[in-house]
């Protein structure tokens, strides 16, 4: 925000943005996720990550130019989850990486931590995984999470459900839209 601000020279400030979000959400134009540490079970006050009500209207608003399909689809199934009742999070996964006899911190993001009662999924969103690189990018923050939860990857591609190795549930966006109880099994 703050580069984009800048490179097209605009001077507004933080609260002015804040406030112009604030009154977004009341008009349920968008919605607000908050951040929250997996591993710590604390929930992290800023930044918080957005979503549009109504993909439509983000579409017209920006002249159907930016068509970034993997933030489409992201909107798309928050929208979904919100819509069967769930609670939605944005995960954060943090973890000491000991590279080369370095310690270093890594934060991991885990699109969507859902939750409904005692149920709760951590949701990974992908186009695809067509390669070793990006199915270890979607999945690393899965693995790294410690619990019995389930763990799911919800891909663009039309693909058969499948659990891999690791537990971890693979499902098409058309299955996961189509089907409400999916993730249930």
């Amino acid at each position: 925000m703050n580069r984009f601000l800048s490179e097209n020279k605009i001077n507004i400030s933080a609260n002015t943005i804040k406030s112009y979000l604030n009154y977004f959400e009341d008009s349920f134009i968008i919605y607000s996720s908050q951040r929250y540490d997996v591993k710590g079970g604390r929930y992290y006050k800023t930044p918080l990550k957005y979503y549009f009500s109504d993909i439509g209207l983000r579409n017209a608003r920006i002249n159907f130019r930016q068509n970034e399909q993997n933030h489409i689809q992201e909107n798309i199934i928050y929208n979904e989850l919100k819509k069967r009742g769930y609670s939605v999070d944005v995960g954060v996964v943090v973890y000491d990486d000991k590279t080369l006899n370095k310690r270093k911190e890594v934060r991991l993001e885990v699109d969507f931590v859902v939750n409904q009662a005692d149920q709760r999924y951590y949701i990974q969103s992908a186009l695809n995984i067509d390669s070793y690189e990006k199915r270890d990018q979607e999945i690393t923050p899965l693995k790294k999470i410690n619990d019995s939860f389930k763990k799911i990857v919800i891909i663009g591609d039309d693909i058969f459900s499948k659990y891999d190795d690791n537990g971890i549930l693979y499902i098409s966006i058309k299955e996961f839209l189509l089907d409400e109880n999916i993730i249930n099994r």
